[in-house]
């Protein structure tokens, strides 16, 4: 049975020098009006204490565009989704989901903007509100279903957008084989049937060209360098992004049950030894792509306790070994002497509790 669900494909756009003007214009003013509505908000619960919804600055903003004319000049829907995106900031807030929302710098290199609706495709080209001619677009992949909405995004220095679409998504067939990953640093991460994948370490790879690029500005400064700068980070964070999505894909297409800890992320970041690293490898984002894939192709994915002893414990008979130093790289079992790699051994131990997990 087909599921439906809306899935984002992400595109590069190439728009000319007038429409980079008028993609530029929307990005401005919907961080104005960000900006200024929520500088209206604190101000009016300061004074007044009276919280500001959607529906007062929606008022607002219509009588604000009579005020300043140039604000017609872009489309109206976006500076509206712009609204509705600093009302679900302040509702993420009050449920303490997120932190207070902060107001958008100009200085930031990663801007985007709404398209609600009345977005065109034909051939290798988009058409949007306010635009009079078609902009072209970078496709990779075939779009063959019906357009939603679109968010156009200013990466550094490239263009993109985002098209949400309604697919109908086919389940997988299912298969007679589990997994349990061990995430580590060194090898990216290890599987319970002994597979060790690689750690691609993109950041470390571009490290000695990042710094020299960084030196070279922090002396000559110049749009040039900062340029070249902002394109070796979005190069790193799209090669990462790339491996990640092809090592889920692969995971969720050849296992039916996947196990892994639920790990403190934000408190492991906390040991400066280890933050560098662990921000490279990426495991929230892989772990969100596993999350959502495994959704919509019909696979179980489980997270086990990040206090389970998944290292201490022994895979063949269940001993838990209380000292066990991070530089011991074999288990060696004090119970029924099996020796076998710790990293494997913890990959194995929690493949077992996930299932234990699904069976209760």
């Amino acid at each position: 049975m087909n599921i439906l669900d809306m899935r984002t494909f992400k595109y590069k756009i190439r728009p000319t020098k007038e429409q980079e003007v008028l993609i530029e214009k929307h990005l401005w003013c919907c961080r104005f009006v960000w900006n200024k509505y929520l500088w209206e908000r604190k101000r009016v619960y300061e004074e007044d204490k009276k919280t500001l919804n959607y529906y007062d600055n929606a008022k607002s903003l219509t009588q604000l565009k009579k005020e300043l004319t140039w604000l017609k000049e872009v489309n109206s829907q976006s500076l509206q989704a712009t609204l509705k995106d600093l009302n679900s900031a302040y509702d993420r807030f009050f449920k303490k989901i997120t932190k207070f929302p902060k107001f958008k710098s100009k200085k930031n290199p990663k801007k985007w903007f709404h398209i609600p609706q009345y977005i065109q495709l034909k051939g290798k080209k988009l058409c949007f509100p306010k635009f009079k001619e078609w902009i072209k677009v970078v496709l990779h992949r075939p779009l063959l279903w019906t357009i939603r909405n679109a968010t156009i995004t200013k990466d550094n220095t490239w263009y993109y957008v985002s098209i949400v679409c309604d697919t109908q998504i086919q389940p997988l067939s299912k298969v007679n084989k589990n997994v349990g990953l061990d995430l580590w640093i060194k090898d990216f991460c290890i599987t319970s049937d002994g597979e060790k994948i690689a750690n691609p370490k993109f950041f470390r790879t571009m490290e000695d060209k990042l710094v020299k690029v960084q030196s070279y500005y922090s002396r000559h400064k110049g749009k040039r360098t900062l340029r070249k700068l902002q394109r070796l980070h979005s190069k790193i964070a799209h090669q990462r992004k790339d491996f990640l999505h092809k090592l889920s894909t692969k995971l969720i297409h050849e296992n039916q049950v996947i196990c892994l800890e639920d790990l403190n992320v934000k408190g492991m970041m906390k040991n400066h030894n280890l933050a560098k690293s662990i921000w490279e490898v990426g495991w929230r984002m892989f772990v969100d792509f596993l999350t959502y894939k495994a959704e919509w192709y019909g696979r179980t994915l489980i997270k086990i306790d990040r206090f389970y002893p998944s290292s201490k414990t022994c895979n063949c008979c269940g001993n838990v070994k209380e000292k066990l130093k991070l530089s011991e790289r074999v288990y060696h079992c004090d119970n029924c002497w099996a020796s076998l790699d710790r990293d494997i051994n913890a990959a194995k131990n929690i493949l077992k509790q996930g299932l234990k997990q699904l069976e209760q």
